[in-house]
């Protein structure tokens, strides 16, 4: 159903702005402030720049949701109600894509708690879908040795966060995992030797060939993807192939927002290192 005041306009590929309301940790967490703007406000800014630099792109918030709906709407953004049901922000993503008179040749999954995502990046993976073959795109950065070491030493306490990738020289990934890969021998000559580790962390954030994301619609979970709790190896098991793009590592550090406490970082985040909101 289109959107009351909202116009659709055919486009070859969009971004969708996956807005759930019934978070089990933070409930109705696309509504609450942040510095003054909605977690949604933020995120919203965040994907129509993103388009802007794009070109050929449309943005729409994929919520189940009548209040994150009606504020969508207010902060000018098309909204697609989707079905409570959907398991994963991609399903809410393909549903969203599927609701538009015109199906999109590409899309972008901007999960709705990540306001710190520079429009650049988004753009990125959509010029990446454009220029090659790859059925899927997604950024990563390289860590330095002090990047490294505060990963680990995150893992110490939360296993699960932070997911690390291999990747060829052509950056095609290889592989993801909630561990640290690849393992160093002889790490201290390689520090030694080198500013950087060979360690990539990813950015949890993807764009998608609308055939693509059908297919991973269809196909049952893979066996790691099950082990490690990672979507995107269901792609890597069944095939697919996913680009790479590197990205400059994220000034500010947060991959969501996810409890209350992660409320209070992000905007002692903006606070010190400057409100990426757009003026």
């Amino acid at each position: 159903m289109q959107p009351q005041g909202v116009t659709e306009a055919a486009s070859s590929a969009l971004i969708v702005v996956p807005a759930r309301h019934g978070s089990t940790r933070l409930p109705g967490k696309p509504l609450l402030p942040i510095a003054g703007r909605t977690l949604l406000q933020r995120v919203v800014a965040v994907a129509q720049a993103a388009a802007r630099l794009a070109e050929d792109c449309a943005v729409v918030v994929a919520t189940d949701h009548d209040g994150i709906a009606d504020h969508a709407r207010a902060i000018g953004a098309e909204v697609a109600m989707t079905a409570a049901d959907l398991d994963s922000g991609s399903s809410r993503a393909r549903a969203a894509a599927h609701a538009r008179a015109v199906l999109p040749q590409f899309v972008v999954n901007l999960q709705g708690d990540a306001p710190f995502v520079p429009p650049e990046v988004v753009a990125g993976l959509l010029a990446m879908l454009r220029q090659g073959d790859a059925d899927v795109a997604t950024p990563v950065y390289r860590l330095d040795w002090t990047r490294l070491d505060r990963l680990r030493a995150h893992k110490q306490a939360a296993p699960f966060s932070g997911t690390t990738c291999i990747r060829g020289d052509d950056g095609r990934a290889l592989w993801f995992s909630k561990a640290i890969v690849p393992a160093i021998r002889e790490e201290k000559a390689l520090r030694a030797a080198q500013a950087c580790s060979p360690v990539w962390q990813h950015l949890g954030l993807y764009g998608y060939r609308m055939a693509a994301l059908d297919w991973f619609a269809g196909a049952p979970p893979g066996v790691y993807e099950r082990l490690e709790g990672l979507e995107q190896l269901r792609f890597l098991e069944g095939g697919r192939t996913i680009a790479t793009v590197e990205v400059d590592p994220p000034a500010h550090a947060m991959s969501g927002i996810d409890t209350p406490a992660d409320l209070a970082l992000a905007e002692e985040a903006i606070k010190r290192l400057g409100d990426p909101f757009p003026a």
